[in-house]
């Protein structure tokens, strides 16, 4: 019989197995070093803030694996043999293969600081991090401070995590402002407004210099590159980033570049050997998209893709519109198209922001032909299938704005703004747009 083995049991390698098991009765095998059973890595935070427990982030009972027959076997993978279609375990175990799927993930970024492995560094990815994190910042008696160096997503979820349990938090962030590489400077300024709000020390512009130790090899302290400050702490997140983990690769014959340079059928340069998920790097460009996405759902399609080529339905990755969402403390944010930190030369934008400072819209579109490019929402939930569909039917912004009540997610729970929105882009426009309210699968099912 047929044996798949996948190594890792994320998103995009669980994914995989519960497809190709959808389709054939091979053999399949998950191979992971860091947990039992597949759990939903973005829940992770919500264990900590005791919103949930550890096992409530594990979408499938421990019975599932086995009366859908997918073996799950616990080990490092140290290294992959191409020509013997093998791969080798830290212990020395082999375990062969047929065909092979590599869904290993990130890792968080190092710099080569000084003290970054002590006792009392971290990231915030795996479950070893939470652990770390319950046994070096269980309260604010046992930490006195935390350092976080990096924004994005995965540090500012930390700095909610430890703010929760009333830990002070100073945020070290290399930037003039807050993920500013990716959001709009009137959106970035928003975020840093919220974090300061939230009593966390946002130094912006500031780089670390190295983190101290003490006796007994615990964090101490942190030095500021700039100024040479030292900030004593107990804990420091390390969160400037992700890279594909595939370290154990090196020396396979798989070609890596960032990650595991894959095709459009995510194929890897050997035969029978594909890679999905944050470790895959896409050889040709999708539309606009990054080669290396760390992204849940581009994970979930990717495993999906990967099963239909593996079960005879050879079928390229076509990832569709890009969109994601995130919450910054208590300021939820979507984004679906594109809108870029800085316009592209073709592009023209709207902005309206509430007088709460705490909801936003920021739209792109062409300047020439008006054609919608995208949106980014702050503080106000929009409906994914709305944009999704004006972007496939490549509708005008006047006509986005027109049914933006339509687009509105939950419109009997919050305040509805798209007529002070309307008027806003209409003073700037001179235009006359004026809000319709119709069913928004109508308006697509007219086009």
């Amino acid at each position: 019989m047929e044996h798949i083995v996948i190594i890792g049991n994320g998103i995009s390698g669980v994914t995989a197995a519960r497809h190709i098991r959808k389709n054939s009765d091979v053999e399949i095998t998950i191979v992971s070093a860091e947990t039992d059973y597949f759990f939903s890595r973005t829940a992770l935070m919500y264990v900590y803030m005791g919103h949930m427990k550890f096992e409530h982030t594990q979408p499938y009972e421990p019975w599932f694996w086995k009366k859908n027959n997918i073996n799950l076997k616990k080990g490092l993978v140290t290294k992959i043999h191409t020509d013997a279609t093998k791969i080798e375990f830290h212990n020395g175990e082999q375990l062969t293969y047929d065909k092979l799927i590599i869904a290993t993930g990130s890792k968080p970024n190092k710099f080569g600081w000084p003290g970054q492995d002590l006792n009392g560094v971290m990231g915030m990815y795996h479950k070893q991090d939470l652990e770390n994190l319950e046994k070096f910042a269980p309260n604010n008696t046992v930490c006195k401070r935390a350092v976080i160096v990096g924004g994005g997503l995965i540090g500012i979820e930390l700095a909610e995590m430890l703010h929760s349990r009333n830990i002070p938090v100073t945020f070290l962030v290399r930037e003039e402002s807050f993920w500013n590489a990716v959001l709009p400077a009137q959106e970035s300024a928003m975020i840093n407004k919220e974090i300061t709000d939230n009593h966390i020390d946002l130094r912006l512009g500031t780089n670390l210099k190295e983190i101290k130790a003490d006796a007994i090899g615990n964090v101490k302290s942190v030095v500021i590159a700039e100024t040479g400050e030292e900030i004593e702490c107990n804990v420091v997140g390390l969160t400037a980033g992700v890279s594909p983990n595939i370290d154990f690769l090196k020396e396979s014959g798989i070609e890596i570049g960032r990650g595991v340079k894959v095709n459009r059928y995510l194929e890897t340069n050997i035969k029978n050997i594909y890679a999905i998920g944050d470790c895959a790097e896409q050889h040709e460009a999708i539309d606009q998209r990054r080669p290396i996405e760390a992204v849940w759902y581009t994970g979930r399609m990717m495993g999906e893709t990967v099963a239909q080529t593996i079960c005879g339905n050879k079928t390229a990755y076509k990832p569709g519109h890009w969109f994601n969402s995130a919450k910054f403390i208590d300021i939820e944010y979507q984004t679906y198209g594109w809108v870029w930190a800085q316009p592209k030369e073709n592009e023209a934008r709207f902005y309206w922001e509430h007088s709460s400072g705490k909801k936003c819209i920021h739209i792109s579109y062409d300047k020439n032909t008006h054609r919608f490019i995208g949106i980014n929402t702050f503080g106000i939930r929009m409906r994914h299938e709305f944009f999704n569909n004006a972007l496939n039917k490549k509708l005008s912004v006047d006509e986005v704005l027109e049914h933006l009540a339509d687009a509105n997610f939950d419109p009997e729970f919050y305040k509805l703004h798209e007529s002070e929105i309307i008027a806003k882009f209409n003073q700037e426009n001179s235009t006359n747009i004026q809000l319709k309210k119709k069913s928004w699968k109508r308006i697509f099912s007219l086009q």
